[in-house]
């Protein structure tokens, strides 16, 4: 192989009911290539390795600042934003696959509406009716309390986390590392803990925190070092303390 060109080898798929096929690219080398200027390339001539011209390969990119989450996609075997990942940093021929815990749009596009609908019912927001003057009415926050909040506020909805832990897949109902960490950030908000409780019982259930089979791969994976274990293992005692109020105060 010419070492002035990159070569990939991308796992594509026509549709969700598709059965999924490899196809393998070239391009011609360029400095500071990264995954997603390479697909550009791709699409700017979809040719094959065979020279057949092909449908151009999909996939989904937002910001290019690795702070939407959109491009995650497995590369060489391990779930990455393909907008931060530099083609000079892997080995060739660089292997490129759909998220395969979600269900598959089109080739590298996956629909993570899942992991939207988990934030939905754990209620990931604060609410608020209105907004409270700067200067009064509303609860300060320290500066400890704020630092330890961001870390989670980092979250980019990437479905890495996902990917990687072994109780989240099709079959299954847990809700996944990611949204037990934005419980995990809700309730320690001072707005956030008033409504803890019904936080809490959102994640009591069936695909709650007591799915999580604690193989902490989720923070390998994460590409913000969101300390995601360190959540759960709160939110654990937490849902426990409140089961216990439930069977004693109600």
């Amino acid at each position: 192989m010419d070492k002035k060109t990159i070569r990939f080898k991308i796992k594509r798929q026509d549709g969700p009911d598709a059965s999924p096929y490899w196809e393998e690219f070239e391009i011609p080398w360029a400095p500071k290539h990264n995954v997603v200027s390479s697909l550009m390339e791709i699409r700017r001539n979809p040719v094959n390795i065979k020279g057949e011209r092909v449908r151009p390969v999909v996939w989904d990119s937002n910001c290019m600042e690795e702070v939407c989450g959109a491009c995650t996609m497995l590369i060489n075997g391990f779930p990455r934003q393909a907008c931060s990942t530099l083609v000079d940093s892997l080995p060739q021929p660089i292997v490129l696959e759909p998220l395969s815990k979600f269900p598959v749009v089109r080739d590298l596009q996956v629909d993570r509406e899942r992991m939207f609908q988990a934030l939905l019912k754990v209620k990931a927001w604060v609410d608020i009716d209105g907004s409270w003057d700067i200067h009064e009415g509303g609860p300060r926050v320290s500066q400890k309390d704020w630092q330890k909040t961001y870390e989670f506020a980092r979250c980019m909805t990437c479905g890495c986390c996902m990917e990687v832990c072994p109780q989240f897949h099709q079959d299954s109902s847990f809700l996944g590392p990611s949204p037990l960490g934005q419980v995990h950030k809700i309730i320690h908000n001072p707005t956030g803990k008033l409504q803890a409780e019904d936080r809490l019982h959102a994640i009591m259930g069936d695909g709650g925190i007591t799915d999580c089979g604690n193989a902490q791969m989720c923070i390998q994976a994460c590409p913000k070092d969101i300390p995601l274990t360190d959540a759960i293992a709160d939110l654990g005692r937490k849902t426990t303390i409140q089961w216990l109020k439930d069977i004693f105060l109600t």
